[in-house]
């Protein structure tokens, strides 16, 4: 199987390194405009060659785009127009409403299967790219019926190689969905780490900083290159998210202030996250405008 991986940095690097490992690729071709990402996707092994896009799109069964969500937009047309017939394209953003309407009428539509593997660690850059990163984590696929099945088929066993469950939605309902458990902690931990800055005498808070802290604010060392343009693609679903989370804040705040039982019925209340973090929530969610189709290898 020939793969082109257009941008080679965490998730990029990542799925190359498991399409690897597992011999789905026969050969993995990487496009980087960073040169010194390119340098180093090569030295690591996770392509075999660096090539310019043109030449990449050339003699490829798969083209796997993975750079930041506004760039995507501008790229994934052009990629469109450039495939032979049988190529397959998807692409990994994080949003997928706006993009899948900028090529909504695109002639080679259907070769295109929009994606979103949810895994990834505050890194960046080819150096971050990790075995195993999507291993028995959820892939969703967006929009299905609108991709034909020969290239939906191939991404589909593209996810199972890297041992990931799949999901199936619409680019809204994906937006939505994600707005709520992947941008808004983002955006937390992003505000938490510039409350705590802008505090005097900081530096003896971080000297005091354990585990509860580390763990919410390690997000905010992800990159704006990539978190900015989320968040306005996505702006409408993460302000009705941020808008949620002012709420139920603000009531935990007033219960602190005013009302002890209060407090106590809230966190109680949110105690039952439990069920969903330690995965013992149902794991086949069906209605008539959602569907979670897991696959075991």
């Amino acid at each position: 199987m020939e793969i082109t991986i257009i941008g080679l940095g965490l998730i990029g690097g990542s799925i190359a390194l498991d399409l690897r490992r597992s011999h789905f690729a026969t050969r993995l071709t990487g496009v980087e405009d960073n040169p010194i990402h390119a340098r180093e996707a090569v030295k690591r092994n996770l392509v075999d060659r660096i090539l310019n896009i043109k030449e990449a799109l050339t003699d490829t069964d798969i083209v796997i785009i993975a750079i930041p969500v506004d760039k995507i937009i501008s790229l994934l047309p052009y990629v469109l127009s450039n495939i032979s017939k049988g190529t397959t394209v998807t692409d990994v953003g994080s949003t997928k409403l706006e993009i899948a309407k900028a090529v909504a009428n695109h002639p080679n539509r259907r070769n295109y299967v929009p994606s979103h593997p949810m895994s990834g660690t505050e890194y960046s850059g080819p150096m971050a790219a990790k075995e195993g990163l999507f291993k028995q984590k959820i892939a969703i696929i967006c929009d299905h019926k609108k991709s034909a099945p020969q290239h939906l088929a191939l991404i589909e066993k593209m996810y199972q190689t890297l041992e990931m469950n799949i999901a199936y939605m619409s680019s809204d309902e994906q937006d939505h969905s994600t707005a709520f458990i992947s941008h808004l902690p983002h955006a937390v931990a992003f505000a938490l780490a510039n409350t705590v800055l802008a505090k005097e005498n900081r530096s003896i808070i971080f000297d005091l900083a354990s585990g509860g802290f580390r763990s919410t604010a390690r997000l905010a060392k992800s990159a704006p290159s990539m978190w900015g343009p989320i968040f306005q693609q996505n702006k409408f679903y993460i302000l009705e998210a941020m808008d949620t989370y002012i709420k139920h804040f603000i009531e935990l705040r007033e219960s602190i202030e005013k009302n002890e039982d209060e407090m106590y019925k809230l966190m109680t209340n949110a105690n039952k996250i439990k069920d969903i973090v330690d995965g013992k929530s149902s794991s086949m969610i069906k209605n008539e405008n959602r569907i979670i189709k897991y696959f075991t290898k």
